[in-house]
């Protein structure tokens, strides 16, 4: 394909070189003369290890070739790739400046055309900027909407600096937020060589993707410093314990606990946290994200006690009660939780949980829900048809033949969802309330 490529820093330079590396001839765009200079002299104008090399290669067949004129590398190009830089503003939120810029650049050139041109945003922006801004400015500066000759992708990079070639030739994955089919068609096309799993997706979801991603990784590397910071003042070696936790691939490193749903609960996770935070403020250690973990649970809690009076209906019906939906337990159930705020708020609630029988609980398990819930026996019902002609809203709590029947039998009761019910065709009468989606 012929490809140009804006801005010469480290995700367009590597892009650029891989992409040209790949067969595909490929012009590089920057306002800044001394990088275009280097890469039209096969020089990389940024450390990378093996760039230089690649952009030499790659100039010196003639497949890669920079310019500072941006209209004549659009018009020459089937698709432009947008690297510029969005630095943080004032406020934090990213700086668009550039990238706004770049697009009217790019639709102006395309104005003066008559090949279609698909527009493949690189830089790493909020979602929901490409449908509020960039989309609008390119239609207004090529004077055409979106489809026929003009396409448009957000597309995300997964580079790390020092490795980025690497990770360029096979990232984790390839993610495409498509305008419409054939501006998707056209970024696959681009990555027809790339070994990596191809996600065609919604924009917004894709612009998304990059800040999940970026959060967690930032995440990971403060959840393993304050284990080394409480490890330390605990007189414990660090890194045998996380050589350790890493090992465990079942849970720790793997896809677990990582799908939005409810809060968390059950006698181990709070009860863990709440001593490990108790003991590090005993050590005097600053540790905030340790801190803030039930805090972060407590706030999702009350999301849900607002989603569930959001209707303004009294009379409320809900599935689960136990932490897990297969297990009778009580023990800091998020559920029981979000029942007494209900009850204390004057909500009529009734349960429906097989698993639980107020008579079959025992030892701490009974302790706990005789002083969170003294009522419960009142509150439950054996019959889910009794609940479902109770409850004007529906609150589904687990995955139970009994809760999903109920969903999709909702007849125009409200349904708040917190556990992601699958299907979901009968959500389209605007009575649907989802906890995080």
């Amino acid at each position: 394909m012929r490809l140009c490529v804006f801005g010469l820093g480290y995700v367009g330079c590597v892009s650029a070189a891989v992409l040209a590396s790949r067969g595909h001839r490929v012009i590089g765009v920057d306002v800044d003369e001394s990088k275009v200079t280097a890469v039209a002299a096969g020089e990389a104008p940024i450390v990378e290890p093996g760039l230089d090399r690649l952009i030499a290669d790659t100039v010196a067949d003639g497949s890669l070739f920079a310019t500072a004129d941006a209209a004549a590398a659009v018009q020459a190009s089937e698709a432009s790739l947008v690297c510029v830089g969005t630095p943080s503003g004032p406020g934090g939120e990213p700086s668009t400046e550039a990238l706004e810029r770049v697009v009217a650049t790019i639709g102006g050139a395309v104005a003066q055309g008559n090949t279609r041109h698909t527009v493949v945003i690189r830089s790493t922006i909020l979602p929901g900027t490409s449908e509020r801004l960039l989309l609008p400015l390119l239609e207004q500066a090529s004077g055409q909407p979106i489809g026929g000759n003009l396409g448009f992708v957000f597309n995300p990079e997964f580079l790390r600096e020092g490795s980025s070639i690497a990770d360029f030739q096979q990232p984790p994955k390839t993610v495409i937020g498509e305008a419409d089919g054939p501006s998707g068609d056209t970024a696959t096309a681009i990555y027809r060589d790339t070994p990596a799993p191809l996600f065609r997706v919604p924009i917004a979801v894709a612009e998304t993707v990059k800040y999940a991603d970026n959060f967690f990784h930032a995440l990971k590397v403060c959840f393993a410093n304050e284990i080394g910071a409480s490890s330390r003042a605990f007189g414990v070696d660090s890194h045998q314990v996380m050589d350790i936790f890493k090992a465990d691939e079942r849970l720790n490193i793997s896809t677990a606990y990582l799908t939005p749903g409810f809060a968390f609960g059950g006698s181990c996770l709070t009860k863990d946290v709440r001593a490990l935070a108790a003991a590090a403020r005993r050590e005097h250690l600053d540790l905030p994200i340790l801190d803030n973990v039930l805090s972060s649970n407590e706030a999702h809690l009350r999301r849900a006690f607002d989603l569930v009076a959001q209707p303004g209906e009294r009379r409320i019906g809900m599935f689960g009660l136990a932490f897990k939906s297969v297990t009778d337990d009580l023990r800091e159930s998020p559920f029981v939780e979000l029942a007494e705020r209900l009850i204390g708020k004057g909500f009529d609630l009734k349960i429906h949980d097989p698993t639980v029988a107020p008579e079959g609980l025992i030892g701490a398990n009974r302790r706990f829900v005789e002083e969170r819930l003294p009522h419960l026996s009142a509150l439950l019902v054996d019959d889910p048809a009794e609940l479902l002609d109770h409850a004007r809203v529906l609150v589904i709590g687990n995955q139970t033949p009994a809760a999903l029947h109920a969903a999709a039998n909702s007849d125009g009761r409200w349904v708040v969802d917190l556990v992601r019910i699958p299907g979901g065709a009968w959500r389209g009468d605007g009575r649907y309330l989802g906890i995080a989606w």
